[in-house]
């Protein structure tokens, strides 16, 4: 029977065998931490550092990652990046609704805490799900209604109600075929994730647009074994959709939306060569160079993932924002 998409990619994700119960996702897909953990958490460490000072340095202070997989971000922060100064008041915790993968020591949740610090929720609201509209041939918006176990799709009743009017103002379908990802669920899930910050920084990484340039035909996708393929609702593969990011940003007070590439240079992470007299002087700390650089320029690529939209919201506190 088909249901709504929303429906589909709730149980397909998150249901007792869903993709993110069962498999281990980041065998599937490439993220930031994936591409260069380390210069990743290196950043996330200098972001960490000016929050620890505009809080006049509290203890505990709190790093949360939203989405955190299997704890890759906050183990490579614990084995390289954290600044001077935090060891002993660090708080990590990774909230992940799948278990804790074995010999990760982290505190594990699936609940956001109270915050007093940084959250980092990174390529995690692109994996909430949504409801898909079509506008038909008489220019009527639908619902798209999806068979989970095929991925056959057929246009389901009108969207309606508070669908209806995120559609009219955050991605008004104009021609028949016309198709939007409704990131209304996505608006409700970021503010309640940073406003679990006290006090602090909470910060949204994904892929996603703004108005004016979104999609004609959507965005949703899946992916597995690390390839792009059809989206089907079956619990096999991911389904991700680009996030309305400036929808996200209309509930968050005070946000910023950057692009990671800008972010990240203003953080350290710039992806410059080494000096080429290196490589004579410093054989192996000239490969190690050149390797970093490579991948901070994966990082920070404007094709690639330096498009990433970073939303910075501060919690009251001020002067934190990179």
């Amino acid at each position: 029977m088909a249901v709504s998409w929303r429906q589909a990619a709730q149980h397909a994700l998150y249901g007792p065998d869903g993709f993110y119960l069962s498999t281990h996702p980041s065998a599937h897909f490439r993220t930031s931490v994936h591409a260069a953990a380390d210069l990743f958490a290196d950043a996330i460490g200098a972001l960490l550092e000016r929050v620890d000072r505009a809080l006049g340095h509290p203890d505990p202070i709190d790093l949360v990652d939203v989405g955190a997989g299997s704890g890759e971000l906050l183990t490579a922060l614990t084995t390289r990046s954290v600044p001077s100064g935090l060891g002993r008041r660090l708080r990590l915790t990774a909230v992940e609704r799948g278990p804790r993968p074995a010999g990760v020591d982290l505190r594990w949740t699936a609940e956001i805490p109270a915050v007093t610090g940084l959250l980092v929720a990174n390529e995690w609201l692109d994996n909430v799900p949504v409801d898909v509209a079509e506008r038909d041939s008489s220019g009527v918006d639908r619902l798209v209604l999806v068979e989970p176990e095929t991925g056959a799709e057929e246009l389901g009743p009108p969207v309606a109600a508070a669908d209806a009017d995120w559609l009219a103002r955050w991605w008004p379908l104009v021609e028949p075929g016309d198709r939007a990802e409704i990131g209304a669920p996505r608006d409700v899930e970021w503010a309640a994730a940073a406003g679990r910050v006290r006090r602090g920084l909470a910060v949204a990484v994904d892929y996603g647009h703004v108005s004016g340039a979104r999609p004609a035909v959507g965005t949703l996708t899946g992916y597995r074994d690390g390839r792009q393929v059809p989206p089907v609702p079956d619990g096999s593969c991911d389904l991700t959709a680009h996030v309305a990011m400036d929808a996200v940003a209309a509930t968050a007070p005070g946000a910023v939306l950057r692009r990671q590439r800008d972010v990240l240079r203003t953080l350290g992470v710039t992806g410059g060569l080494p000096p080429r007299e290196l490589a004579s002087v410093d054989p192996a700390e000239y490969l190690r160079a050149l390797s970093a650089a490579s991948r901070a320029a994966e990082l920070t690529s404007a094709d690639g993932l330096g498009a990433f939209y970073w939303l910075m919201q501060p919690r009251n506190t001020e002067d934190v924002l990179p």
